[in-house]
């Protein structure tokens, strides 16, 4: 039995985009959450993930307040922002996660990661980052399998990469995404009423003409890529002036 859980990462742990209906957001790590509480009859949970956070920066800001915290469950995901960085290092970013599995497995947690999916189904534009994420998903494999850290690989799976599945941005899930995910590492982790339903791929969608498709891609460089890449041509990130929205361990409330 899992008496703590504590979640670290970037805005896909965070939560980003799976509205709560409350002004904030649920995201994987909530309804993951909800999934060991109901299975066991409760649970602590914390969340320190901020949006916009690289793999190193996870590393030195989140990893010591969740080890001082002393979950016996931890989930560890980054290094999307770091694929969308000139400076990208697959290797690097994999040692920086495989550290912080390292310790959080070394005090006795257990730590549940995933790979990445492809981001060329979601975004076209994104295309040329494929084979960074390839290179991500090779490294943070090897490095799992040498830290004792449990891997849900997610972006072997093509469903993981529909469209459906994620929101407007085309950088986070949207809320049948993160619904999937935690349902995926509910299976991984062995809880009772999950199985790899998860990995089936959805309804053949219905076809879109090309103005349609155009129409659509225009309205997502207006309204997502342009206003990035101001902000990063700033030096800004999503995630300043932010802090955890969980900080401190909190029973998860039971439906």
């Amino acid at each position: 039995m899992w008496q703590r859980y504590v979640a670290i990462g970037d805005s896909t742990t965070e939560g980003l985009d799976d509205p709560d209906g409350a002004g904030g957001y649920r995201g994987w790590a909530d309804r993951f959450a909800l999934a060991v509480a109901r299975a066991q009859g409760g649970l602590e949970y914390a969340n320190l993930a901020i949006r916009g956070r690289t793999t190193a920066r996870i590393r030195a800001e989140q990893l010591q307040p969740a080890l001082d915290l002393a979950p016996n469950l931890a989930t560890v995901v980054a290094g999307m922002n770091d694929v969308l960085r000139p400076s990208f290092d697959a290797d690097q970013v994999a040692e920086d996660v495989a550290a912080m599995q390292r310790a959080l497995v070394g005090q006795g947690a257990t730590v549940l990661t995933f790979t990445m999916p492809d981001p060329a189904p979601v975004m076209p534009l994104a295309r040329p980052l494929r084979g960074r994420m390839l290179a991500l998903n090779e490294a943070l494999r090897a490095a799992t399998a040498r830290t004792g850290a449990t891997l849900l690989d997610l972006g072997a799976h093509p469903v993981s990469s529909d469209p459906r599945l994620w929101s407007d941005d085309r950088l986070h899930a949207n809320s049948a995404g993160h619904e999937r995910i935690a349902g995926a590492l509910a299976y991984t982790a062995g809880l009772p009423g999950f199985d790899d339903s998860w990995t089936r791929p959805l309804p053949p969608p219905p076809r879109r003409r090309r103005g349609e498709v155009f129409g659509a891609e225009l309205a997502w460089t207006r309204r997502h890529l342009l206003p990035w890449l101001a902000r990063h041509l700033r030096g800004r990130s999503s995630g300043d002036d932010r802090v955890a929205k969980r900080p401190v361990p909190l029973p998860v409330l039971l439906d």
